[in-house]
């Protein structure tokens, strides 16, 4: 659990952290959107650069980075083996009884590995480089031009916010309920599978006991403080955009729109 490093937020003097969290959130879905885009290995390798860069801009640890993806390996492998095995487009390259593979699974198999790796890379950057409040400052203001129509912006941006400030939190209770469980004798890496299962609802039920008191309390508390989503609110810090601001997300557009012409030409 103390390797989980999504959410966490690494207070660091940067030229990311000092950038705008409305720059850093819609650059994040920008680029989202062009990994998605078949722009070969040339368009990722581009895409990569981008991304490398802007982890040491940020001055965050190697380590740091891998704690982030080691989560991840599971899914990853299981996707790898599924398109390795399923996809049967293209030359045959290996034929061993019933497993077949084929030289177009291997390419998307790669690609995925690759979107995979920069997705995780990306939303790391955004949330170890911006405060959980700044977060929900940008997110507020990004979907601002749909309170004309009835949208509960800041609701919806103080749930973000409400559910990235309790991620530690949980990790942290989730960390405590274990060491009591091992108090008592339970193992959760060993014995059958059977006991896993039993030991890990061991896990859950108290763990969800107390995410509910939390929630229970919170809601108390701001209650008790009178707070009113609906009323018409006024804040202490302002965004400011600045020249630093502009020249990064013009960075951000020629590297999605590099990603959408390569996906066309090539």
């Amino acid at each position: 659990m103390n390797n989980m490093m999504f959410g966490k937020y690494i207070p660091i003097d940067s030229f990311i952290h000092r950038l705008d969290p409305r720059l850093k959130i819609g650059s994040l879905l920008l680029l989202l959107i062009a990994v998605f885009f078949d722009a070969g290995f040339l368009g990722y390798g581009i895409l990569g650069i981008f991304v490398i860069i802007m982890a040491l801009l940020s001055h965050i640890k190697v380590s740091q980075i891998l704690k982030a993806i080691k989560p991840m390996l599971f899914m990853m492998a299981f996707l790898m083996i599924f398109n390795l095995l399923f996809i049967q487009q293209g030359n045959l390259l290996i034929s061993i009884g019933f497993i077949k593979i084929y030289d177009q699974a291997v390419l998307q198999t790669l690609y995925i590995f690759i979107r995979l790796i920069l997705i995780i890379v990306m939303t790391t950057i955004l949330t170890a480089t911006t405060k959980p409040l700044d977060l929900t400052l940008g997110i507020e203001h990004l979907l601002s031009p749909f309170k004309r129509i009835g949208f509960p912006t800041h609701e919806v941006a103080m749930m973000i916010s409400i559910a990235l400030r309790f991620i530690p939190t949980l990790l942290e209770e989730t960390q405590r309920i274990m060491k009591a469980q091992a108090s008592r004798g339970v193992e959760f890496s060993e014995g059958t599978l059977k006991e896993k299962i039993l030991s890990i609802v061991s896990l859950i039920i108290p763990l969800f006991i107390s995410a509910f008191q939390r929630a229970e309390d919170l809601a108390n508390a701001m209650e008790s403080r009178n707070y009113n989503p609906e009323a018409k609110r006024t804040r202490y810090k302002q965004l400011v955009w600045t020249v630093s601001d502009t020249i990064a997300f013009l960075c951000v557009i020629v590297i999605c729109s590099a990603m959408v012409i390569m996906s066309i030409v090539l």
